[in-house]
């Protein structure tokens, strides 16, 4: 995956800052992610999730939204509705670059913000929503005492997730004045609702009514224990997997033909988690597996040791040449397992001044 900076001018004219992660190898689609609320494009589920449909050839922009992260513009003059509109700017400044997005994707009231956004992006053929809110008001409930000093004054500091932020009374009342159920049932898209029934911060009942209002297509996931934020980097891996295999569905992901007199194919393996050793194995568009190493050694053991990968390809060759030959033969033959050790021993006539390994 590469990853290359990006701006655009979002709703009052600010530049906002982004990131457009690109597939090493065919583009298939191009997707929009909008982050939660205060919260920014680096954060944690946002590149997690768009490093893994990067590595499934799908292109992510993440943006932060006007006045978070490194875009433009003060975050006090700022309404859900200019978030929305910042979402359409960006999917204009995708056109442009001649990366029109097909998918949107949306965390907490950024989900909120894809579903209203959705019907002004006629180039998006699906809508992801991330443990979001029926009701945009729903942030509210995180002012606590400063709501009505909001109301009262016109803005106050709210402390959000241990950081201060200062919240504008139009941002209270254009929330106070959304309702997405029209967008939702007016969606023509299809939707993927995916949320954690222990979210704490915004309850499963909010994916219940969006599953509810939308047409068909539409599917409703569970992200089982994880937190609103999806900071587990394996339920963000979960999340992105799910994403691509269910957007495979409605988005046209057939990569380009390879020229002629090309081989087979190339099996692309990269870098998943920079922290650890997990990697991602790709062959073509459609096969894609894990590489890791045991936690004992550094790694998280999420998939196969690289002397796992090689037992295997061994083992099933065996199998597959020991299953061919009984077809042609014509023998009853009614199953095959094969078993495959593998280990790293001194070679016994090795010179005792150049010691060799060999694999048994």
């Amino acid at each position: 995956m590469s990853t290359e900076r990006f701006t655009f001018d979002g709703h009052a004219g600010d530049a906002l800052a982004a990131r457009l992660d690109m597939p090493e190898g065919p583009h298939l689609a191009t997707a929009i992610f909008a982050h939660c609320f205060t919260c920014g494009k680096d954060i944690s589920a946002a590149r997690r999730i768009a490093g893994r449909l990067a590595s499934m050839g799908i292109a992510v922009l993440r943006f932060d939204f006007t006045g978070l992260g490194h875009s433009g513009g003060e975050f006090a003059n700022t309404t859900f509705s200019s978030n929305v509109t910042d979402l359409v700017r960006a999917a204009d400044a995708l056109e442009r670059r001649g990366l029109a997005p097909s998918l949107l994707i949306g965390h907490s009231l950024g989900g909120a913000a894809v579903l209203r956004a959705a019907g002004e992006i006629p180039g998006a053929k699906a809508v992801v929503t991330i443990g979001a809110p029926y009701d945009p008001e729903h942030v509210t409930h995180n002012f606590g005492d400063a709501l009505d000093r909001i109301r009262a004054d016109g803005r106050a500091e709210v402390n959000l997730a241990g950081r201060p932020f200062t919240i504008g009374r139009d941002f209270v009342e254009d929330v106070s004045g959304s309702r997405l159920s029209e967008a939702i049932r007016g969606l023509h898209k299809a939707l993927l609702v995916m949320h954690a029934p222990r979210d704490e911060t915004v309850g499963i009942d909010n994916a219940t009514r969006i599953f509810i209002d939308a047409k068909h297509p539409k599917s409703f996931v569970t992200l089982d224990d994880a937190d609103h934020l999806v900071s587990s980097a394996k339920d963000a891996e979960y999340a992105a997997e799910v994403i691509a295999a269910w957007a495979g569905r409605y988005l046209d992901l057939k990569p380009p033909a390879p020229p002629p007199g090309a081989p087979e194919g190339i099996v692309r393996v990269s870098e998943a988690d920079p922290a650890g050793f997990l990697q991602d194995v790709s062959s073509g568009p459609d096969h894609h597996l894990l590489a890791d190493e045991p936690k004992a050694y550094g790694g998280t053991n999420r998939g196969l040791t690289p002397y796992g990968l090689v037992s295997a390809g061994l083992g099933a060759c065996t199998s597959m040449t020991i299953r061919m030959y009984a077809r042609r033969k014509g023998m009853a033959l009614s199953h095959v397992s094969v078993d495959v050790s593998h280990d790293k021993v001194h070679a016994q006539d090795a010179d005792a001044a150049n010691p060799v390994k060999i694999d048994t």
